[in-house]
């Protein structure tokens, strides 16, 4: 036996036993005649001391030990005289009496602490070390005990396990695929899933009526801190069912894994917002319901204006930042420059700061005073609920864009004034968002969630007009989970009539012989019976890493990629042989 506790397993009722542990160093620290020893494996850290009263063979290993040595130790837990109560060990430590090298190291390249000195990408190389970090092993647990609360309650709601193929057919319609060569039919390909939509809609015309997977899933497309090359998916989908059955189904899944990992108590039900209502008060589909600062349209006070870069825009809209009079004017003007950035595209930012005076009459001033009176802006205060001592934040342009510029805004004036708190959660349901949208490059219609996702009942005679802008009406039967400002989950009623079904493929610009090609099993399969149906995917890395409270899903997976997509452990993707090359006829 090489232990008979863990290192995060003693305290002062186990005073006076004998034990044996076994662990790494993290650390070795000799103070005069004495040596202490920090002993570290994934339960916790347990302190070794070792005096002048040890035994000698004790006190001779001791002097071939290093960090991070794999040893198993034996000795008598002791009160201890210098206590550290911020863990669970910390009022004791073990008297030494054995010591036993089971494995030396070299020094490692980083410190592996709590907070460690190597940077990302040595990290990263070293990523088996980088695992041993109290953080990532936190990290690991949460996303263990969220799989298994995941398949506990979906279990007990009646939903069985099923797994789909990872070898299947490239139908790039969102995503790139990533694709895989075939050997025994040369020149051909597999792809990897970007999700098990079709295999879960067979499924249920199977009549399996209610599925679940937690589902590797592959996208081929650029990285951030929130993207991987292959991610997890917690994939579900059941039969006869509307929108509302899904939500009740899942919401229940959402509040019993707020309770069940982080002890929180959420009220129900949440929150739901229309598409159009996020965009319009939040500048967002995914918005962040922590703080207020809501978007407020300003477009019919600024119509009658000599002030032509309102006048003539499509759109103009402000956000109130309470509490921000006093930013500066090289403030603002640093602002100014940030919206103008390409990532956000604004041509610029007007401001008002809104002060009262000391016989209670409020004043303002702003960057357009040359344009607008002092009744024009008190206008604006009111449509904005500025107040004393607070900024209006003013932009203009095309309507869409704008929304989502003062949206990014909101945001970054979040983030500057500390409202975004990652410890508080504020989840919601988005719903009836468009069912198409328009690309001007490719002279388009796309889907915005899916090819298989059903029009809202209601939209169905647009769905079925040639004229475009009928069709840029139609709302999507779909809903997406959204918590803090991400969105973690997505999903929608499926279409189950083929007729619709070939009716999306023609809208989406795809010809009858593509169709055929390329979805011919699913339009086949809905001939033989298929229930309604309809489902979600809950983006998995994201919803541990929100609940970790982390920007990165990348600490909640053990081995990921960088933002270039490889694998600096492996050296991955890498060169295959001739050899290999040639079996798979490639050249």
């Amino acid at each position: 036996m090489y232990r008979t506790h863990t290192c995060g397993a003693l305290n002062l009722s186990h005073a006076g036993q004998e034990v044996q542990l076994a662990g790494w160093i993290q650390r070795i620290r000799k103070l005069g005649g004495m040596t202490f020893i920090d002993l570290r494996d994934r339960y916790g850290i347990t302190q070794l001391v070792v005096n002048q009263d040890s035994p000698q063979d004790v006190n001779t290993v001791l002097e071939d030990l290093g960090r991070e040595y794999v040893i198993t130790a034996k000795g008598t837990v002791v009160e201890r005289s210098s206590k550290n109560l911020k863990i669970p060990t910390g009022e004791i430590e073990i008297l030494l009496k054995g010591v036993e090298i089971l494995s030396r190291s070299q020094t490692p390249p980083f410190t592996i602490e709590e907070e460690s000195d190597g940077g990302e990408e040595l990290r990263s190389r070293y990523r088996y070390l980088d695992l041993r970090r109290p953080p990532l092993q936190k990290a690991i647990a949460l996303r263990h005990k969220m799989a298994q609360e995941t398949r506990s309650y979906l279990g007990q709601c009646g939903f069985l396990e099923i797994e789909t193929p990872f070898l299947i057919k490239s139908t790039p319609e969102g995503a790139r695929d990533f694709v895989v060569p075939s050997r025994m039919n040369q020149g051909q390909f597999y792809a990897l899933p970007q999700s098990p939509q079709t295999f879960k809609q067979l499924l249920m015309i199977s009549g399996y009526d209610k599925y679940f997977q937690i589902v590797r899933c592959f996208r081929d497309e650029d990285l951030r801190a929130d993207r991987q090359p292959e991610f997890t998916q917690i994939d579900c989908e059941m039969s006869f069912v509307e929108r509302d059955d899904v939500l009740a189904q899942f919401e229940g899944l959402i509040l019993h894994l707020f309770k069940s990992v982080l002890g929180k108590d959420i009220p129900a039900p949440l929150p739901r917002i229309p598409w159009k209502t996020a965009m319009e008060k939040y500048g967002s589909d995914k918005p962040d319901i922590r703080f207020e600062m809501l978007l407020h349209d300003l477009t019919p006070l600024t119509r009658d204006t000599e002030f032509s870069v309102f006048r003539n825009a499509g759109y103009v809209g402000a956000i109130c930042v309470k509490g921000a009079a006093s930013y500066t004017r090289k403030q603002l003007d640093e602002l100014t420059e940030w919206v103008r950035r390409p990532q956000i595209g604004a041509a610029g930012l007007v401001y008002v700061r809104c002060s009262k005076e000391s016989d209670g009459v409020m004043t303002f001033k702003s960057s357009v005073d040359k344009f607008f009176d002092r009744k024009a802006l008190e206008s604006w205060a009111r449509v904005t609920g500025a107040g004393d001592g607070d900024l209006i934040l003013v932009m203009s342009g095309e309507r869409m864009k704008t929304l989502e510029a003062l949206g990014v805004l909101r945001l970054e004036m979040g983030n500057r004034l500390e409202l975004r708190d990652k410890n508080h959660y504020a989840p919601l349901w988005v719903y009836d968002f468009p069912l198409l949208e328009w690309d001007e490059e490719t002279q388009r219609f796309y889907a915005k969630h899916h090819p298989f996702t059903a029009p809202k009942p209601e939209d169905l005679d647009k769905f079925y007009s040639d004229d475009p802008k009928d069709l840029e009406q139609v709302n999507a039967n779909a809903y997406d989970f959204v918590l803090n400002g991400t969105e973690v989950g997505g999903g929608s009623i499926r279409i189950h009539d083929s007729a619709m079904q070939e009716r999306m493929f023609k809208v989406l610009g795809m010809s009858p012989d593509e169709v055929k090609a390329k979805f011919s099993f699913i339009i086949n399969a809905f001939q033989y019976g298929a229930p309604p149906h309809g489902g979600i995917a809950f983006g998995f890395d994201r919803w541990c890493s929100l609940f970790g409270g982390s920007e990165s899903i990348r600490d909640f997976i053990a081995f990921p990629k960088n933002n270039a997509g490889r694998d600096l452990m492996l050296d991955a993707p890498s060169e295959i042989d001739a050899q290999q090359k040639k079996e798979l006829g490639l050249s």
